[in-house]
């Protein structure tokens, strides 16, 4: 595995990894791939233990498997997003169909690998999901984007639009930052897939479109549409009229 600059936290500290599988020999194989990252790694083979482990670590980020012999992970997720623990979590499933992944980002996922996987596109989508979370999210000259009524702060990850204060995961996040540091201009569905994923996601351009569904949920409803669509082209994000 290729050695890359190791992300650590903002106050330098190793980032807190927890890996939730019921297989020990493969939670035994991501703890060693993920502390060679330089990060600190704690494993549950159950849904209660993670819950638990959840509250006790503090993880930055977790690696959920979906079929455990207690609870799912869909319910495990469901749990820390009803506690107010907003981590980035990535999904391991062995099922390859749309609506398990669907069904995983619906829940509050922010990413998902299908089994088999290697070690390397797992270790380089939880790279991606930690950089655009607060958690090593360094000072920005201008941190504050604004595309009318719109406001997005890089440091302090908050949204509002006008005074209502909108909750978005990180990878929400992340694709509203492409969209507003690019206002009025139409963004291809590759091109958002390479920017807010940053890695090929084998030409899933779907997850894109669940996404964009996922902040017009929670932008539009608040006044007039300022997310559009171009078909065949793309997406674009304007001051509403």
């Amino acid at each position: 595995m290729t050695q890359q600059t190791r992300l650590t936290r903002v106050d330098g500290s190793p980032i807190r990894v927890l890996v939730v599988d019921d297989e020990t020999s493969l939670a035994d194989l991501l703890q060693m791939a993920l502390r060679y990252e330089g990060w600190e790694v704690r494993t549950a083979a159950t849904g209660q233990q993670a819950l638990k482990l959840a509250r006790e670590f503090e993880p930055d980020i977790c690696v959920l498997d979906i079929m455990l012999p207690d609870i799912d992970g869909l319910d495990v997720l469901r749990r820390l997003r009803a506690d107010g623990n907003d981590i980035p979590v990535l999904f391991l499933t062995a099922k390859d169909s749309v609506d398990d992944r669907v069904v995983g980002l619906t829940a509050g996922g922010d990413d998902y690998v299908t089994k088999p996987f290697s070690l390397e596109e797992l270790v380089a989508r939880l790279r991606g999901l930690i950089r655009r979370s607060a958690v090593v999210l360094g000072g920005a000259v201008d941190p504050e984007v604004q595309v009318g009524d719109l406001v997005l702060n890089e440091e302090s990850y908050e949204v509002y639009r006008g005074d209502t204060s909108i909750e978005l995961t990180a990878t929400e996040f992340e694709l509203l930052r492409f969209l507003m540091r690019n206002p009025r201009r139409v963004l291809s569905k590759s091109q958002i897939l390479d920017r807010v994923w940053s890695y090929d996601f084998g030409g899933r351009a779907s997850i894109v479109e669940i996404y964009i569904s996922y902040l017009r949920k929670k932008i539009d409803a608040l006044g007039a549409p300022m997310i559009h669509t171009v078909r065949g082209v793309g997406y674009m994000i304007k001051p509403a009229v």
